[in-house]
C-alpha cells in the first residue's frame, strides 16, 4: 500500500506524470540504462510502459526511486536556506 501522508514526496503524483517527466529528462534509452526492462528497451511507448509498471511492483518501485532522485537533484540551490 502507498502512504497517503502529505509529507510523502510521491503524494498526488501519478505514475503517468512520473514516467512523462523521466522520459523527457532521460529519453527511453536513458531509462533503459537505469532500469533495464523490456518496456524501455524494445519499442518503448508510454502506454505499454504504464501497463507493465502497473502490473509489476518491483519495476514501479525502481521508477519511483529514479523519479525521487531526479526531482531531488533539481531542487533549486538555497531553497531551504533561510538567509
Amino acid at each position: 500500500m502507498t502512504s497517503t501522508h502529505p509529507n510523502d514526496p510521491l503524494h498526488g503524483v501519478t505514475l503517468a506524470v512520473m514516467l512523462e517527466r523521466l522520459e523527457r529528462e532521460y529519453g527511453w534509452d536513458g531509462l533503459a540504462q537505469f532500469i533495464p526492462v523490456r518496456c524501455f528497451l524494445f519499442d518503448p511507448s508510454m502506454n505499454s510502459s504504464l501497463r507493465f509498471l502497473r502490473k509489476t511492483p518491483w519495476a514501479r518501485a525502481k521508477v519511483e526511486a529514479l523519479y525521487l532522485r531526479t526531482v531531488s537533484d533539481e531542487a533549486p540551490n538555497g531553497e531551504n536556506n533561510p538567509s
